[in-house]
C-alpha cells in the first residue's frame, strides 16, 4: 500500500514564513521587470505619437499605448499587493520574535527567581545580625584596650584655675627667681674664677697704677 499511496513521511515540510516572504519577493521582483518593460514600450510609443500627424496611423500606436498602459496599471495593482502581503507578513515574524525573546526572558526570570530563592533560603538573618553585634563589641574592647596601652604613668595631675587662684604654684616660682637674681645667672657665674693656664695670681687694678705713674715721671726727669 505504501507503494501504491505512499508514505506520510515523505511529505514535504510546511514552508515556514520565512519562506513565503521570499516567495513573495521574488514575484513582486518578477512583476517589476514586467512594468520596466511595458514602461519602455510606452515611451517609443510616445516618440512616434510626437513625430506623427493625426491620421490613422497615429490612432492605430495610440490604441496600442492605450493597451500597454492598462496592462502596467494591472502590474502595478499586482505588485502593490504583493508588496503589502510581504509587509504583513514581516509583521508577523517580527511579532514571532519577540513572543519568543520575551518567553525566553520570562524562562530565565523564573530559573533566576528559583535560584535565588534557594541561595537565601541558606541565609540566616539572625546569625548575621548575632555577627554585626559580635563585631561591634570586639571592636570596643579593642578601644579598651589601646586606651589603656596609651595611659601614662608618673606624670602630675593637670593644674586647673583653682589651684592658680590659691597660689600654691605661685609661691613655687617666686623663690625660684628670687634665688637666680641673688646667685646670678649661670653663665656669669664662671667670669670671676681663674681660668686652669693661668700660674700666677692676677693683679688688682689698684696697685697697677702707681707703678704708672712712676714710670712717667722718670720719663719727664730725663
Amino acid at each position: 500500500m505504501n507503494r501504491i499511496f505512499g508514505s506520510s513521511s515523505s511529505k514535504k515540510p510546511k514552508p515556514t514564513l520565512q519562506d513565503a516572504i521570499n516567495a513573495t519577493d521574488a514575484r513582486a521582483a518578477s512583476v517589476e521587470v514586467k512594468i520596466k518593460k511595458l514602461d519602455g514600450e510606452l515611451f517609443r510609443y510616445k516618440e512616434q505619437m510626437s513625430k506623427l500627424r493625426s491620421g490613422p496611423g497615429k490612432n492605430a500606436i495610440q490604441q496600442r499605448a492605450l493597451r500597454v498602459l492598462q496592462q502596467k496599471k494591472l502590474y502595478e495593482g499586482q505588485l502593490n499587493q504583493l508588496q503589502q502581503q510581504t509587509f504583513n507578513m514581516e509583521s508577523a515574524a517580527l511579532t514571532t520574535d519577540n513572543l519568543r525573546n520575551t518567553m525566553a526572558t520570562v524562562d530565565a526570570m523564573k530559573l533566576a527567581n528559583k535560584e535565588m530563592r534557594k541561595q537565601y533560603g541558606k541565609i540566616d538573618i539572625d546569625k548575621i545580625e548575632n555577627m554585626h553585634y559580635d563585631m561591634e563589641e570586639l571592636l570596643e574592647q579593642a578601644n579598651e584596650i589601646q586606651e589603656s596601652l596609651g595611659r601614662s604613668y608618673a606624670v602630675p595631675d593637670e593644674i586647673d584655675e583653682a589651684d592658680l587662684e590659691a597660689g600654691t604654684y605661685t609661691h613655687k616660682l617666686d623663690a625660684l627667681q628670687l634665688e637666680e637674681e641673688e646667685e646670678g645667672p649661670s653663665y656669669l657665674s664662671d667670669l670671676n674664677k681663674v681660668p686652669d693656664f693661668v700660674d700666677e695670681t692676677p693683679v688688682e687694678i689698684s696697685e697697677v697704677r702707681p707703678t704708672i705713674n712712676s714710670l712717667t715721671c722718670l720719663t719727664q726727669l730725663g
